[in-house]
């Protein structure tokens, strides 16, 4: 009896693994604001990543997964805690300091396109003509969406300081993704790299603050810890998670595109909780970002060799092979 690849259960895991990062991480915009002021900010992501470092490897330990791997993997595991884990926090927080919200969303959305440029030099995954539509449909949207901001912003030193600390932030955050998709492809799974590269992004950080001369103190206020245990449980462990896994899965070139949706979720997020008034730039800017989505996720990339590109979860396939088939 014939039966039928299970190919549309699995892209529903991947929607739902997509919609999860940008619900969390849409968020946790909110839950940094609780963050800033009385703990230097990488003194918080020393203390975000070390208790997610710990609960992480307890639940690894508790379902019973291998945590030994050897010195290429570990090597790979210290590089990825250092993009992900750490100097992509220290720059993006330094970077708050210049720039308002709107500008950071701005320029640290342009990850996407160094998530397209990186995909094909590192694993030369060609994005297509509607991957590139899409990602100039959602970087347009954001700029409508910030634009009553952004027509108040002053071109000043500090503002393009602030603006260039996102943007390399961005491109650490992409490299980084490199990174795990290249872990994912040699087979190393994805919640044990995250422990170990969590393990390390919160040592070097805690280097970097204890090299800045930063004290250690912490905040016991009701808002500073219930928004780090959100950032450390959903923001770190749930989130990372679950994008690293859809990154290995559809590329990322792909789940990239999440960085444009942050900001959506955060001006939803805004509507309901500051009173945020409902603009014709609201609409047409949410509007023209999830049209770039829907374009980009409905698209499958090719390789050099003209293979699809089907992630670190299965192998490449010619194309004329690659749909889903009655065996």
């Amino acid at each position: 009896m014939a039966v039928r690849v299970p190919g549309d259960r699995r892209k529903m895991r991947n929607w739902m693994l997509y919609v999860v990062t940008v619900l969390v991480w849409g968020s946790t915009w909110l839950a940094i604001e609780f963050q800033l002021g009385v703990v230097p900010p990488e003194v918080s992501v020393f203390y975000r990543y070390a208790i997610a470092t710990a609960l992480l490897f307890a639940w690894c330990l508790a379902r019973g997964l291998n945590l030994k791997f050897d010195r290429r993997a570990h090597s790979r595991f210290v590089l990825l805690g250092l993009l992900l884990f750490c100097l992509n926090y220290i720059v993006i927080y330094h970077a708050q300091q210049y720039i308002t919200s709107a500008l950071t969303a701005i320029a640290f959305s342009t990850m996407l396109w160094m998530n397209i440029f990186n995909a094909r030099i590192f694993f030369g995954v060609r994005a297509g003509g509607r991957v590139i539509a899409g990602a100039l449909l959602g970087i347009v949207g954001i700029v409508i969406l910030f634009m009553p901001q952004i027509e108040r912003i002053s071109l000043s030193d500090a503002t393009l300081y602030g603006a260039g600390l996102c943007v390399l932030s961005a491109l650490i955050a992409s490299l980084g993704n490199m990174v795990s998709q290249s872990t994912q492809n040699d087979g190393l799974p994805v919640m044990q790299s995250n422990a170990w590269g969590m393990l390390y992004g919160s040592i070097l950080t805690g280097a970097i603050a204890f090299g800045q001369g930063q004290e250690f103190h912490f905040d016991w206020s009701l808002a500073y810890v219930s928004s780090l245990l959100y950032l450390i449980i959903f923001g770190s462990i749930i989130a990372f998670g679950a994008y690293l896994t859809l990154l290995g899965r559809i590329g990322a070139h792909k789940a990239g595109y999440a960085v444009v949706m942050f900001p959506v979720v955060a001006l939803v997020l805004s509507v309901f909780f500051e009173g945020l008034e409902i603009t014709a730039n609201i609409i047409v800017g949410v509007m023209l970002v999830l049209l770039g989505n829907i374009f980009i996720l409905q698209t499958r990339p090719k390789t050099r060799a003209g293979y699809e590109e089907t992630g670190a979860a299965e192998t490449r396939r010619p194309l004329h092979l690659a749909a889903d088939r009655v065996r």
